[in-house]
């Protein structure tokens, strides 16, 4: 005969659920060894233990849970304060420069830059019109949703006030319709390089461009 298995064994009361009501005793006779120590502890104590720690874990997550869902209500917030700035500007020249400027303040970016391009002819001029060579703009086109990571170099760094401080950047491109290519490149950066991640959620992030992109159409032909 085989010997029997651990595996046997557990089997066995798995498939018994009467096996301990037959055999209370063993459960006060069981001793096994703590997690938070060398001592022995009863079977019916160690798995109080277990459900405690599970219990824990559990809090964790709820936890977890609460401050994601505060933190998306703060977020939500400034989205709607953010976009009445677009809706309550009646002259389109300065949009651009409003969109970065207002992304720094209300969302606590520490750097903010765009450029947009193919821009009407009385717009040609403006400064956020200027800079955004073919690279910059093939790698906005190439951009189906924002990117976020580390600053390896990218030519858009150079649009901010301090591109070494660009150690984490989010890039987001600016079109009228998803097959279309973009007409410019939104980039936020930070000395914190976990402030833009690749794991992140860019929910807000594709919200943010969606806006931008509609509000700056008053500046294509």
């Amino acid at each position: 005969m085989n010997p029997i298995t651990e595996d046997d064994i557990a089997n066995y009361l798995a498939n018994t659920p009467d096996f301990f009501e037959r055999h209370a005793q063993l459960l006060a006779q069981v001793q096994l060894t703590s997690p938070h120590g060398n001592r022995a502890v009863s079977l019916q104590e160690r798995q109080a233990e277990m459900l405690r720690e599970k219990i824990k874990a559990l809090e964790h997550r709820i936890m977890d849970m609460v401050r994601h869902g505060t933190e998306n209500v703060l977020t939500a917030d400034r989205l709607q304060r953010w976009t009445r700035g677009l809706l309550t500007t009646r002259e389109p020249r300065g949009l651009p420069w409003q969109i970065a400027a207002d992304l720094q303040a209300i969302f606590l970016v520490p750097q903010a830059a765009i450029k947009v391009w193919d821009v009407s002819p009385e717009y040609e001029n403006e400064g956020y019109a200027q800079g955004a060579g073919e690279d910059v703009r093939a790698l906005a086109t190439s951009l189906t949703t924002p990117y976020c990571g580390l600053n390896t170099g990218f030519d858009a760094v150079n649009w901010l006030g301090d591109a070494r401080a660009a150690v984490s950047v989010a890039m987001i491109p600016l079109r009228n319709e998803p097959s279309e290519s973009a007409f410019g490149l939104l980039i936020l950066a930070s000395p914190d390089g976990q402030r833009f991640h690749a794991d992140m959620g860019t929910d807000f992030l594709e919200r943010i461009a969606d806006l931008s992109s509609a509000a700056l159409s008053r500046l294509r032909p």
